[in-house]
């Protein structure tokens, strides 16, 4: 038995897996037809993510495009301290909080509500048929979808004359400009929800998938009304996915979009309309003023990274789990 034991042992150390260096290098070679099939992918990601951040330079000169790297004028901080002392700049930055704050609580709460009422139709076809006219506007170019904004909101729109006949206003009214009485939330987070809950909706779908169903017969067998099903198993069940799905779209706080800020936004409406996107095409790249322009790139970048490091480790603390 002795014998046996101490050849137990020899063997178990024998195939331990080594540590260090080594375990990792034959982790490698174990593992090397993925590892080279990662490699376009990695050659992929520095090309575009990580060596256009040599750019970030612009935003320490006075850049001009016809000089060479040694020959630009470096300015430090010039280009930030005028952000932040910018009266324009800082209503931009109110705006793009302000826009992406709305179309992240309508995009969770609309998402989420027409997984759960996509997931509790029980006519297959019709359910089939709800979930595709759902997200077709999501593939609609920008340009159409304003177009179509712009068309229902006219003066002579449908909206106007719905609310006319109802009584509800007494004469017509010019939506797209009246400013951030109706922009924020009125006009672009309803558009963004249109454009994007049913596209938004299925990967909350797949999540309500993965559930097992015999949770549901058992609350049938226990008497539990629908309503309980879907706050009490539905929910729960989708909780990791919220939470993943809430913390990356906190990275992206500044993230407020550009195609329907730029398209819907006017003379009438800019002072609500205009986030940063559109400030550094207006003030920067338009006006040939590359440093500028990178400078607010650049913060929105360094703020968004924040942002998504916080919301992560504070996950974490409270025990939801996180992106790493």
């Amino acid at each position: 038995m002795a014998g046996q034991t101490n050849a137990l042992k020899s063997t178990s150390l024998t195939d331990a897996e080594p540590k260090g260096i080594k375990g990792f290098l034959k982790r490698c070679k174990q593992q090397q037809a993925l590892l080279w099939m990662t490699v376009p992918f990695v050659i992929w990601v520095f090309i575009f993510k990580y060596l256009p951040v040599w750019g970030w330079s612009m935003a320490f000169q006075q850049y001009k495009p016809a000089l060479s790297f040694t020959e630009q004028e470096w300015v430090g901080f010039k280009h930030f301290i005028f952000l932040f002392t910018d009266d324009r700049f800082l209503g931009v930055l109110r705006n793009t909080l302000a826009q992406s704050l709305i179309n992240l609580v309508l995009g969770f709460v609309t998402a989420i509500t027409l997984a759960v009422l996509i997931n509790e139709l029980s006519n297959m076809k019709f359910k089939r048929v709800v979930q595709t006219i759902s997200y077709l506007p999501h593939f609609l170019s920008w340009v159409v979808a304003a177009a179509l904004v712009s068309s229902v909101l006219s003066i002579e729109g449908i909206v106007n004359d719905t609310l006319t006949s109802l009584g509800l206003i007494d004469k017509e009214i010019l939506w797209l400009g009246v400013g951030g009485e109706y922009f924020w939330g009125g006009i672009l987070g309803v558009a963004e929800t249109w454009k994007n809950v049913g596209w938004n909706a299925i990967i909350y779908l797949a999540a309500i998938s993965m559930i097992d169903q015999e949770q549901y017969e058992a609350a049938k067998i226990d008497g539990a009304s629908r309503i309980q099903r879907i706050l009490h198993i539905t929910i729960p069940g989708m909780k990791s996915v919220i939470i993943v799905l809430l913390i990356m779209n906190i990275g992206y706080i500044l993230e407020a979009g550009f195609e329907p800020q730029y398209l819907l936004g006017n003379g009438q409406n800019v002072e609500y309309s205009e986030n940063i996107d559109v400030f550094v095409i207006k003030y920067g790249i338009s006006m040939f003023n590359f440093s500028l322009a990178t400078a607010a790139g650049m913060f929105k970048t360094v703020i968004s990274f924040i942002f998504l490091i916080a919301a992560n480790s504070l996950s974490k603390k409270m025990g939801q789990g996180g992106l790493y």
